[in-house]
């Protein structure tokens, strides 16, 4: 089983890296979103680009490849007392691959979809309220990137209120640290007052 661990580890980081939001804007005959608009990969600069079915598709790709293997690492793992902490590198994994990606070079996203995907794995209720915090940030913010912050700092909270695992909680405080990090120019540029709004 610890060999099936490995395995699901490194499934997970390459998966991650998949870069969809390259993908897709290749498949809608987009601009390469690496050189247009904010100069990221992820949904906000996709819609930016490409409107709510570019921004949509690679939402829903880099959900899923944060999703798929944590939710394959808690229902085919059996690793006794050491389940979650493995099920949690799982989707450590998945988000490093994303933010870390071996096919770009490792420069990649901010990994704000990639974690939502895994703590939704990881805990349903949680994911579901940092939605709901994401999309009320949204609308009084009109600022993704803002929006997304806020999520990232209750992300720990949301997790720790809706499951008693210790792996869990550490996880969510090292991707939301992660984030924050990723997320150090728009909040420079927020406080400029030049980060673009919805």
């Amino acid at each position: 089983m610890a060999t099936h661990f490995l395995g699901l580890l490194v499934l997970s980081y390459l998966l991650g890296s998949i870069p969809f939001g390259l993908l897709v804007a290749r498949a809608l005959g987009g601009p390469d979103p690496s050189r247009q608009g904010s100069g990221n990969l992820g949904a906000a600069n996709l819609y930016r680009l490409l409107g709510l079915k570019g921004g949509g598709l690679t939402l829903l790709g880099d959900v899923l490849k944060g999703a798929l293997p944590t939710l394959l690492a808690r229902y085919w793992l059996a690793l006794g007392p050491w389940q979650d902490a493995a099920v949690a590198l799982v989707g450590a994994a998945a988000v490093l691959g994303h933010v870390f990606p071996v096919y770009l070079g490792f420069v990649g996203g901010k990994g704000v979809a990639t974690t939502f995907g895994v703590v939704t794995a990881l805990c349903p209720w949680a994911g579901l309220n940092l939605v709901l915090v994401y999309l009320l940030a949204l609308s009084q913010t009109r600022i993704f990137s803002i929006s997304a912050l806020i999520a990232a700092w209750l992300l720990p909270v949301a997790v720790g209120l809706f499951s008693d695992s210790k792996a869990y909680l550490l996880l969510a405080g090292g991707l939301s640290g992660l984030i924050l990090v990723c997320h150090r120019d728009n909040l420079e540029r927020f406080f400029r007052g030049e980060e673009p709004r919805l």
